[in-house]
């Protein structure tokens, strides 16, 4: 019994609190039909919520290679936003994620360009709930109106300087000798600070990244931030979009995922118990599969995308994959071997 529990309680802390009392109330009830058809529309419901994330900025400042970056692509990969030296983007256009086609990166017409209004930017652009301003170079005018124009619809702001890896090349140049890498990061983050307290008369959050090298400086910190302050549906849905950079990224996703597979589980056994016309079977299956694959980077695809960040061919990263397949190689036959398996399994302990 004390095993039982124990397991028990390593189940239900995948879940929210708020998510166990509901559970908690319906099984008391009794109810397995309620329960099964509650746990299925949350699925459902996880799969079509919307996530809209608008980049704007500078013409030129690195917006569009930053749209690629927070969805895991290189300039170069299929769907990747188009980028240059002169701005491409005209009217906002949108960029679906890879594997999740209900998140949206929105590339927004760059401030500073003849066509930029600061007071009718924001209706123009169709803001979404979460907007990212981001610089290659200090701030300027063109911040400051736009800073105010957000505050004036209460919305929150996050603050980027895209191409902090070209500033430090530029001062390694300027000054070989005395270069101090973590000095001038300090030095460009105060002045950032520095120029946005000035413009809007407080300190908002300010992050150094290099697009290029998403796994250094501060672009795990923003996504922390973003995933911190999004609610908690949007938040599942962010996490699972993240770009797979660092080994907190995956566990992030793996917990994630252990609370869908969870409920997943919970609507297969309500299911059993009690069989309802229009319920599906939630159990490993071909679709299933791939989702999960494809969200941990084990895709053919996202895998290429992955050998031009860390430069290392696209043999060897596969060969780095232990015990579980490729998106690819995922199908029927695939999936009624492991279900063979697990049955053999099943009589043999018994």
């Amino acid at each position: 019994m004390a095993a039982m529990a124990t397991e028990n309680d390593k189940v239900f802390r995948k879940f929210s609190q708020a998510e166990i009392e509901e559970m908690k109330a319906i099984f008391e009830g009794g109810n397995l039909k309620v329960v099964a058809k509650k746990l299925q529309k949350e699925l459902e419901t996880l799969e079509k919520i919307p996530l809209h994330i608008a980049i704007t900025g500078e013409a030129g400042s690195g917006k569009s290679t930053f749209v690629n970056a927070i969805r895991g692509l290189g300039d170069e990969d299929a769907g990747a936003a188009e980028t240059g030296v002169v701005e491409t983007t005209m009217d906002p256009e949108p960029y679906s994620h890879p594997t999740l086609p209900n998140v949206t990166i929105w590339d927004l017409l760059g401030i500073g360009t003849p066509r930029f209004k600061p007071d009718q930017y924001l209706k123009q652009m169709s803001f979404q709930k979460y907007n990212i301003i981001i610089t290659a170079s200090r701030f300027s005018a063109h911040h400051t109106q736009l800073t105010k124009e957000i505050q004036k619809l209460g919305k929150k702001c996050y603050y980027v300087c895209s191409k902090v890896d070209a500033d430090l090349d530029a001062a390694e140049k300027c000054r070989p000798r005395t270069y101090n890498e973590e000095g001038i990061l300090e030095e460009i983050r105060n002045t950032c600070n520095k120029n946005l307290k000035k413009a809007s008369g407080s300190s908002p959050w300010v992050f150094l990244i290099s697009s290029w090298k998403p796994a250094k400086y501060d672009f795990q910190l923003l996504l922390k931030i973003l995933e911190k302050e999004m609610d908690e549906h949007k938040r599942e849905i962010f996490i699972l979009s993240l770009p797979n950079i660092s080994a907190q990224i995956l566990k992030k996703k793996r917990a994630e995922l252990e609370r869908q597979i969870w409920k997943e589980a919970l609507v297969s056994g309500a299911i059993s118990a009690v069989p309802l016309p229009g319920l599906f079977c939630c159990c490993y299956n071909q679709a299933g599969g791939k989702c999960y694959c494809q969200a941990f980077g084990l895709d053919d695809d996202v895998l290429c995308s992955l050998t031009r960040q860390v430069g290392k061919p696209v043999e060897e990263l596969k060969s780095e994959i232990k015990m579980v397949p490729t998106a690819s190689s995922i199908n029927k036959e695939y999936v009624m071997s492991l279900l063979k398996s697990y049955a053999l399994s099943f009589r043999h302990g018994s």
